[in-house]
């Protein structure tokens, strides 16, 4: 064992593999990973193996797509077979509901190159004759699926990553980390320690305890997980011999199971309601190559359900039973990337899809260690997107809640009860209990979405299409454009950034020159590459001191870089300020005589003008006050410690009471901003568009002389735009856009490069006389003039301006035109016409905001 390597990676698992692989082939041969028993001891070696390419963020299902195609280049350059059947699969529904989540899945598809097809219950039965089809109302088909087996797949990552020069040591569990003053790793391990630049978490079942070495409580549970193994079927047997294919494997959303052919039998699991915890807060360093104790009584109701729909399995004799821990994060997404607060020290657990991810989550974090940049957006996966709140009991409730419903469709109005409240504001109380609101979950922290006349109605009702609360959020909306709104926005992360190099530091990370003391300015933040990574408001309140406000749930994120590039003399402090700081917005047009009743300050247009920042009282309360809102119109963001804030939002309601004012929640806001063609955060500003195809050129100041990215923007602009941000007004039926619909345009055969092309590699389908079914179109034509040219970012309904409303991104030489009947938009597999805002419905010129 070597004394001295640049990373260790700490698990041998197919994910830690996977990383060794990955960071070898990048160029680090230098590199070592440490295993405290054999190779897929942990989750690997009792998995199902099964692996699949759709997933709800089209950034991860990429990644996915990447490690589907990887395996037979792995089986080439390991030697090692991974034992792959390229069986492709079905998603079966059985309410109509199911189905409308399966044409979005299917409509993500189109944009992302996916050869996936709708198809009747029928013609699924043709390729799984187990099945009774009069369950079901539809399915759909995914070519890009099948299984392999787990420890031919990880041993195969194994040995190619020690043909490129990894270093591979069994049977040593690492018992401490320590780091010394220079950042280097003291990998403490039974046969000794090795000294290491950079440690990757990859423990899997172990992850929080190799966390814990670090001080770290990672959010991760592990979760008991069955299936079952089947004696040989003769129905399998029959399909074999006739049509010499093997099943497709299965997915029942209303038996919570999937099924493939395992040998001559058939594999089936479950996502269980009653679901069980495994080890909740300590995993034992003894565990290894066991299983867990059989529970079929726990997994009945789906097994009853599993027999109805699929008759067969009923009189199938039951040959083994697997129950494994597998872990999983409170949203079931890897937790991926350098931890922030740490230096070099690295995730890549929580993988529960590993044989379906394994692959990205190593590219990705492979380059991220070798280049700086993960070299995709995997915002998805990021170890950040969790903050302090994700405690452990916290974690375990939601794992629970997430395992229960993994196979349950997410509506886009679904909020998720378990662990809820986390952290509240002091307004919490007056907002559920006096004001009828509808709480949502920002980051941990609980936000109004919503406000019923009454507490019998202040409930969402989950859909796809427009739900309960459209006319509530329409008044709202129309209220506060009318009159005046208050709302409450403590759900913005905010930070206090102070020093004599406080404004050079901002100047180098953030595109926009800084502002003039009691001044605020809208800023992007771009990473070397010239990606949009931040957007941010930024206030200036003394020369040395700023107040920075921008997305709560990229706090962790964006601290990571800031402190990344923190100048090392001691110049500058950043804090993170949390919920110390909370908010409220008046907008409208009566804003402003709501504030006058509220200070003695001159707040009238001339004294405080649009985007001044001013420290006063508002209702005897200390406050930071923002000439700005995100709605577009007049208003005031008012932001104070946690102790005035009933005092100051009772004030605003009673000076307000004389013009009519309203309570509205974040619906209604992201409303507005709608028709005002303002972006947001994770949907139209993340790291795989540039400044200038997201419409962000007034707030890039190529002309000042350094910022992160000005080469690359520079670049962007000045070799034209690929692609565009894009407003559009569109002809909606009962349901808005969601977001991730593919846009389509008559441009005939114009190809304007924008979809990918299919990934991976396709399984054919065949018919139940074993002939080939033609390949799907895959939505790229329809009648020789319409393609697929881009995607939705955002939407919903305009309620002020009577018009659902999408933001996108499309080829940016159509970016401008117009017309209608150009374009059309995917909605629930309903293309509906779609016409581009040239400019924003509301107040085009921005003058009420201005006013």
């Amino acid at each position: 064992m070597k004394s001295h390597v640049r990373a260790v990676v700490i698990g041998g698992g197919v994910v830690g593999c996977s990383v060794l692989y990955h960071l070898a082939k990048a160029g680090w041969s230098d590199v070592m990973l440490i295993e405290r028993s054999e190779l897929t001891s942990g989750s690997s070696w009792h998995a199902a193996g099964g692996f699949h390419t759709l997933n709800g963020d089209p950034n991860v299902a990429k990644l996915q797509a990447y490690t589907v195609s990887l395996y037979k280049e792995l089986e080439e350059l390991s030697g090692q077979s991974c034992g792959l059947h390229l069986t492709g699969g079905v998603m079966m529904a059985d309410t109509p509901e199911r189905m409308d989540f399966l044409r979005l899945v299917h409509a993500k598809g189109r944009y992302l190159g996916m050869e996936t097809e709708l198809i009747t219950p029928s013609e699924a039965k043709a390729m799984f004759p187990l099945m009774d089809e009069s369950n079901f109302v539809g399915a759909l088909w995914d070519p890009v699926e099948g299984h392999l087996d787990p420890s031919g797949t990880t041993h195969a990552y194994a040995r190619a990553a020690r043909k490129l020069g990894a270093e591979i040591v069994l049977r040593n569990r690492v018992v401490e980390l320590t780091q010394e003053p220079d950042g280097t790793w003291n990998v403490v391990t039974e046969q000794g320690t090795v000294k290491a630049d950079h440690v990757v978490n990859a423990g899997g079942l172990w992850a929080r305890e190799v966390g814990r070495m670090a001080g770290l409580e990672l959010p991760v549970l592990a979760m008991e997980h069955m299936y079952l193994l089947t004696e040989d079927m003769p129905e399998v047997l029959d399909f074999n011999a006739r049509t010499g294919r093997e099943l497709v494997g299965v997915i029942d959303f209303k038996g919570e199971i999937y099924t493939r052919q395992e040998r001559s039998g058939i594999l089936l699991g479950t996502y269980e309601k009653a679901c069980k915890p495994w080890s909740p807060v300590e995993t034992p360093w003894d565990f290894g190559h066991e299983l867990l104790a059989p529970d079929l009584d726990r997994i009945a109701p789906s097994l009853e359900v599993g027999f109805r729909h699929f008759p067969a399995l009923e009189n199938a004799g039951i040959k083994q039973i697997i129950n494994g821990p597998f872990t999983f994060a409170p949203d079931g997404n890897p937790l991926v990337g350098p931890v922030p607060g740490l230096t070099n020290y690295w995730t890549a657990c929580g993988v529960m899809a590993g044989f379906s991810q394994g692959g990205g989550v190593g590219l990705a974090l492979s380059q991220w260690m070798v280049d700086g940049d993960p070299g995709a957006d995997i915002w998805g996966m990021d170890v950040s997107r969790y903050g302090e709140w994700a405690t452990l009991r916290y974690t375990n409730a939601k794992v629970r809640e997430n395992y229960s419903r993994r196979f349950s469709i997410s509506f886009p109005n679904e909020e998720l009860p378990a662990a809820r409240p986390q952290q509240t504001t002091p307004l919490y109380d007056i907002m559920v209990r006096d004001n009828h609101a509808v709480m949502g979950d920002s980051w941990g922290l609980e936000t109004p979405l919503w406000f019923a006349p009454s507490a019998e109605e202040a409930h969402d009702v989950l859909s796809f299409h427009r739900s309960n609360d459209f006319e509530h959020v329409g008044r709202e909306v129309r209220a506060t454009r009318e009159s005046v709104g208050v709302t409450e926005i403590s759900n913005f992360a905010k930070y206090e950034v102070t020093g004599d190099g406080a404004e050079a530091f901002l100047n180098r990370l953030m595109t926009n020159t800084m502002p003039k003391t009691g001044r605020i300015v809208l800023t992007p933040m771009l990473n070397e590459a010239g990606k949009l990574i931040g957007d941010f408001t930024i206030a200036k309140m003394d020369a040395a001191r700023f107040m920075v406000w921008g997305s709560i749930a990229a706090q962790k994120y964006h601290m990571r870089w800031f402190q990344q590039h923190l100048p090392s003399d001691g110049s500058v402090a950043i804090r993170r300020l949390g919920i110390n700081l909370v908010g409220l917005s008046i907008a409208g047009p009566n804003a402003r005589k709501v504030l006058e009743k509220l200070t003695d300050d001159d707040v009238s247009g001339s004294a405080f003008r649009f985007m001044d920042v001013r420290e006063m009282d508002v209702h005897a309360a200390p406050c930071i006050v923002n000439r700005i809102t995100y709605t577009g119109d007049l208003g005031y963001e008012i932001w104070m410690e946690p102790a005035y804030q009933r005092r100051v939002y009772d004030g605003i309601r009673q000076a307000g009471e004389e013009f009519g004012i309203v309570d509205f929640g974040m619906r209604a806001l992201l409303a507005m901003r709608l028709e005002k063609n303002f972006p947001t955060w994770f949907r139209e500003l993340r790291p795989i568009y540039g400044p200038f195809e997201a419409g962000m050129d007034r707030f890039v100041k190529l002309s000042k002389d350094d910022f992160i990215g000005r080469e690359a923007a520079a670049k962007e602009q000045a070799d034209g735009l690929k692609l565009m941000r894009t407003s559009f007004l569109v002809d909606a039926l009962d349901a808005d856009v969601m977001g991730d619909e593919p846009v389509w345009a008559k441009v005939g055969d114009t190809d304007y490069g924008t979809v990918e092309k299919p990934h991976g590699y396709g399984a054919p389908r065949f018919d139940a006389d074993g002939k080939e079914i033609a390949k799907p179109e895959g939505g790229t034509l329809r009648d020789g003039d319409w393609r697929v040219v881009g995607w939705i970012t955002s939407g919903g309904y305009a309620h002020s301006i009577g018009s659902s409303m999408a933001q996108g991104y499309i080829p940016s030489a159509l970016a401008n035109d117009g017309s209608e009947g150009m374009f059309e938009i995917e909605i629930l597999g309903i293309r509906r016409p779609a016409r581009i805002a040239l400019e924003p419905p509301f107040d085009p010129a921005g003058d009420k905001m201005r006013s």
